[in-house]
């Protein structure tokens, strides 16, 4: 007799469509857009909007179409996209941050979140959608049947200030996951690391990336020329600053190996940062 099928919920930091598949096949997912879904909100008003199939089916279409992600959301990374009801919550954009307004315990009055972020209304959606050619639902993998709510969207970055300048180029953390989100690397690493610029002893800038290792994984030969060139390609896939403004000869990142809870890179039951200074 078999089990309930798993449902994900999952809140707080961006992640990936790598991730999202990566789990979708470990839990038996048959369609992961409807299996699965993200919050959006704050402590002080509550969930201000949540994934829904069709929000999830055109992220994972941006996600293989990097140019049409950066023409919507105006950077070279992919943001959260959620839908939301706008006779609960009223958005607005202030500086490129979010601003909301709604009804909670605490009545919230243009409460300025620092979210990096924006929205996108419900026809704008769909007409951008069509400027690309989408003209059903099942050309983002939805049911043909399937009618989504007429709702607005907003995306969300989340904090602005997690970035490393690189020959000029901002680099991502959302960007380097993915490199460690395909599948050969995801078998050996968690998916945490550390992003930063070093200066060698010639000068020059170096892009360096700590991964840590899952569990019971040895460093082995092969694996830090295969993380370099995981990431590598996702970056120029992705980042079109990385891709123009980086030289050839430096855009191959050093990557060094560390076991699960490294005291330095990786410490144990501390909120983790995917970058330094």
């Amino acid at each position: 007799m078999g089990g309930l099928p798993a449902k994900l919920v999952f809140a707080g930091e961006v992640f990936s469509e790598e991730w999202r598949s990566l789990l979708g096949r470990r839990t038996g997912s048959a369609n992961i857009c409807f299996d699965s879904a993200s919050l959006y909100g704050t402590a002080d008003g509550g969930v201000l909007g949540n994934e829904t199939p069709y929000s999830v089916a055109i992220r994972r279409w941006l996600a293989d179409r990097p140019d049409a992600a950066r023409a919507l959301f105006g950077e070279s990374r992919l943001p959260t996209l959620v839908q939301y009801d706008p006779a609960s919550r009223f958005f607005e954009v202030h500086d490129a941050t979010l601003v909301v307004s709604g009804a909670s315990s605490v009545p919230l009055l243009r409460y300025h979140i620092a979210d990096k972020g924006g929205l996108v209304a419900f026809a704008e959606m769909q007409e951008f959608l069509r400027g690309y050619g989408v003209q059903s639902h099942t050309e983002l993998g939805l049911p043909a049947d399937f009618r989504p709510r007429a709702l607005p969207f907003v995306f969300v970055f989340g904090r602005a200030d997690f970035t490393v300048s690189y020959y000029g180029a901002n680099i991502y953390p959302e960007n380097v996951t993915v490199g460690l989100e395909q599948p050969q690397i995801s078998a050996w690493a968690t998916g945490k690391f550390v992003l930063q610029t070093r200066e060698t002893a010639d000068g020059d800038k170096e892009l360096h990336i700590a991964v840590e290792l899952l569990p019971g994984v040895e460093p082995a030969a092969e694996m830090v020329p295969a993380i370099a060139e995981s990431v590598k390609n996702q970056l120029l896939r992705l980042n079109s600053e990385f891709a123009n403004y980086t030289p050839a000869e430096r855009q191959l990142p050093q990557i060094t190996l560390h076991g699960f809870g490294d005291a330095e890179y990786f410490p144990v039951g501390v909120k983790h940062r995917y970058t330094r200074r």
